[in-house]
């Protein structure tokens, strides 16, 4: 086992673990140099930097060297948010977890979106067992998309992601993403059924982190929000410029990430 990777599963063992999301490299060192105890990739902030959508499109050659580069200037854990694996053959994803593991992560997200709950069961058996052949004690991190894609009517919401965190836990995942929860009651009983670190996604409504850590919560993410306020003040610098051949930077403001996907939709013929 490496030291980065028992780093990062003790990280999630005490107090709130705050991970800032970033595309690149120069992302990476900067969250580093501020004081992040670790870096996490968002996939969709990758994605868009290299011109694709979000929604399991980024070439395997890309998401390898774009982690290779973050970690030569890290000395931090990096997880990387792999989607869904980008597939559903399982040794595709046997492949994709393979090449970011050695690229240097000891970390990975990987999520149900819409597929079924045992389809990531079966991901998650695969992501552990290739990285136990690499001798990485890789921190599995398992996002469950009830609430963030509305998977189900609200009143049942709940009940859905306890039965898939049972499923997850069992299958060896390492922490829950119960992204798009933002309920504090709601919270407190994930907290309290969960076995596994519970990971929340930051968004508008959502607690202090002080608060999040009394209730439970080991992980807060920023998820694709850094990327999209990132993007949006460099459209609304170009602009300034091209029209007026000077920088105006009183007017920033984020693009959504609906804006943003929709941007990198591949060119049609």
């Amino acid at each position: 086992m490496t030291t980065l990777d028992n780093a990062f599963h003790s990280l999630h063992q005490h107090g709130l673990l705050v991970l800032a999301n970033v595309a690149d490299a120069g992302g990476a060192r900067i969250v580093e140099r501020l004081g992040g105890k670790a870096v996490a990739t968002s996939s969709a902030a990758m994605a868009w930097s290299h011109g694709y959508q979000d929604g399991n499109l980024l070439p395997l050659d890309l998401l390898s060297t774009s982690v290779k580069s973050m970690t030569r200037v890290l000395s931090v854990p990096l997880t990387v948010d792999i989607e869904a694996g980008y597939s559903d053959d399982l040794e595709h994803v046997g492949r994709v977890i393979d090449a970011v593991i050695a690229a240097g992560a000891v970390g990975i997200n990987i999520e149900d979106g819409l597929g079924s709950p045992e389809l990531l069961v079966r991901k998650i058996d695969v992501a552990r067992k290739v990285a136990n052949q690499a001798g990485v004690k890789l921190f599995i991190n398992v996002r469950t998309d009830v609430y963030l894609k509305n998977l189900f009517p609200a009143e049942q919401r709940l009940e859905q992601l306890l039965k898939r965190a049972v499923l997850y836990s069992g299958a060896g995942a390492d922490g829950l993403f119960a992204a798009g929860v933002v309920d504090l009651h709601e919270i407190a009983a994930i907290c309290r059924e969960v076995k596994l670190p519970v990971n929340l996604l930051s968004r508008d409504g959502l607690a202090s982190p002080d608060e999040l850590q009394r209730l439970g919560v080991r992980r807060l993410s920023a998820g694709s929000s850094i990327a999209e306020f990132l993007h949006g003040a460099m459209g609304t610098l170009v602009r300034s410029f091209l029209d007026h051949g000077r920088l105006d930077t009183h007017a920033l403001k984020a693009h959504t990430y609906g804006e943003l996907n929709a941007l990198m939709a591949a060119k049609t013929e």
